[in-house]
């Protein structure tokens, strides 16, 4: 029994420091953590710079393996700390944290796989929970929120801007011709796209004057239109709950880490939450 305890202590221990972003040991791991990722990233750079990967493979690559096995060692501690596995294992970090270990290890096999350890950029997205970064976590559910509830509306305008797109390409290919280089209606329609968006490649451009005349009504016509999904947006935003969680605690159990302040049980399995 008391063996029995010894363990799950232990494995608590490892948990809060692993997981946890507010104790101190949480955040030095994390801290060096994110340092090991940046390191791993430049070394993938310097990788592809031919003549200093030709003067020190050697080196960049016993680096490259060190750093890979003490992501293996990480993430298979992050595996048994938790009572179920597959939570962790199946959600966000757990796959990015899988992607970004399993490409060096897949070099031996298939040539041309080692460029995906540069996925490990993906895993500073933890960053957030170093910095106690929480309220900007919130205020980008509040604008994920916002996106979803004027997703019609979105909808409704990308439509009209297509529909007004192929009339504008339709027109500039009468007008202009493939003399011009509106060669058709699609590659007109790709002129109308970047002009309405004031991008302006100049890969094609009108030479009629009567052309010109109306490119310069779709440039004007494109400040309007970016303006339109943003003010779509903000309205919804305005309508939102402003509220933001800022609690970082991570459950033992489940794997959940989407709590509310003061939380003392997990909102999910009704675990007990660390609180040192």
């Amino acid at each position: 029994m008391s063996k029995k305890i010894q363990t799950n202590n232990w494995k608590d221990k490892l948990h809060e420091i692993i997981y946890e972003a507010d104790t101190d040991k949480g955040k030095w791991f994390d801290i060096i953590l994110i340092i090991t990722i940046l390191i791993s990233i430049i070394l993938v750079m310097l990788e592809s710079v031919e003549t200093f990967d030709a003067k020190y493979h050697n080196y960049l690559n016993i680096a490259e393996w060190i750093i890979t096995i003490l992501f293996t060692f990480e993430y298979i501690a992050r595996v048994i700390t938790i009572k179920k596995p597959t939570t962790y294992i199946f959600s966000f970090y757990g796959i990015i944290d899988f992607l970004a270990t399993i490409p060096k290890y897949l070099s031996l096999i298939f040539v041309g796989t080692h460029a995906l350890v540069a996925l490990r950029a993906l895993r500073l997205l933890r960053v957030f929970r170093i910095l106690k970064l929480a309220r900007y976590l919130g205020a980008s559910k509040t604008l994920m929120t916002a996106l979803k509830a004027s997703r019609i509306k979105i909808a409704v305008f990308l439509f009209s801007v297509i529909v007004l797109t192929i009339i504008l390409g339709t027109i500039m290919y009468i007008v202009e011709g493939p003399v011009h280089g509106f060669t058709s209606i699609p590659r007109s329609m790709y002129w109308a796209i970047v002009t309405l968006t004031t991008v302006g490649y100049g890969d094609i451009a009108p030479e009629t004057p009567f052309g010109q005349f109306i490119a310069s009504i779709v440039m004007i016509l494109g400040y309007g239109i970016i303006a339109i999904p943003t003010g779509i947006v903000t309205s919804e935003i305005t309508k939102t709950d402003n509220k933001v969680q800022t609690n970082t605690q991570h459950c033992t159990n489940c794997g959940s880490d989407k709590h509310l302040d003061n939380a003392v049980h997990c909102c999910k399995c009704g675990q007990k939450l660390h609180h040192d």
